[in-house]
């Protein structure tokens, strides 16, 4: 594991909360289906896609845990309305991922996928964004199975569904297509300040379908 070479505070704790969360003290468990066993020597990470070279990039739990460490503190809004503020999250950028495996100049969004074939799509600069980052740790600590062990991806200006557990890889996009809850009824972009919760509340241009 590298040392920390960056923390930011940014938007760390929002003066208010975005409408219609309330405050989290801890950090509740919400999931879809069973938590993942991790086989460390089965574990990959992938980016493939429509990547710039036309490869398929590949890491091991050893390699991609071993790429430049930072800090972020950032809130956490889940659409179950509760909001946690000022966590510090620890991992990868998704930033550095792009430099090392760079997209297509004609790129637009991301799949990320994780385990048991779960994914969230994403605009590219939603995923390119400075706070974007796969974490690995919470508070100093790794993160707990239950909470996404050894991956999850943390969007923080995004509803926290958009970052999923457990993370495997992404997928490079030319064009947008609806993620895991996307396909089951949730907004495609998800931005919590716009309270974008529902896919009912789509606008024009807001999803694939439109």
């Amino acid at each position: 594991m590298g040392q920390p070479v960056e923390r930011e505070s940014g938007e760390a704790a929002h003066s208010e909360l975005p409408p219609g969360q309330r405050l989290q003290r801890g950090w509740p468990v919400t999931h879809y289906g069973p938590v993942p066993k991790f086989r460390p020597e089965r574990w990959e990470f992938r980016v493939f896609g429509a990547t710039a070279d036309g490869e398929k990039h590949c890491w091991n739990h050893e390699e991609f845990t071993a790429l430049p460490y930072a800090s972020v503190v950032a809130d956490l809004h889940c659409v179950t309305k509760f909001s946690m503020l000022g966590a510090e999250w620890g991992g990868i950028p998704a930033r550095t991922v792009l430099e090392i495996a760079p997209p297509a100049p004609d790129v637009t969004h991301v799949m990320v996928w994780a385990e048991y074939g779960f994914s969230s799509n994403l605009r590219l600069a939603d995923f390119a964004a400075d706070r974007t980052i796969f974490a690995t740790h919470k508070d100093g600590e790794l993160l707990t199975a239950e909470h996404g062990f050894p991956l999850r991806l943390v969007v923080p200006h995004l509803y926290a569904w958009k970052g999923p557990k457990w993370v495997r890889g992404v997928e490079y996009m030319t064009a947008d297509r609806r993620g895991f809850w996307e396909e089951r009824g949730y907004h495609n972009i998800g931005d919590p300040w716009k309270e974008q919760r529902y896919s009912y509340q789509e606008g024009p241009g807001d999803g694939p379908d439109l």
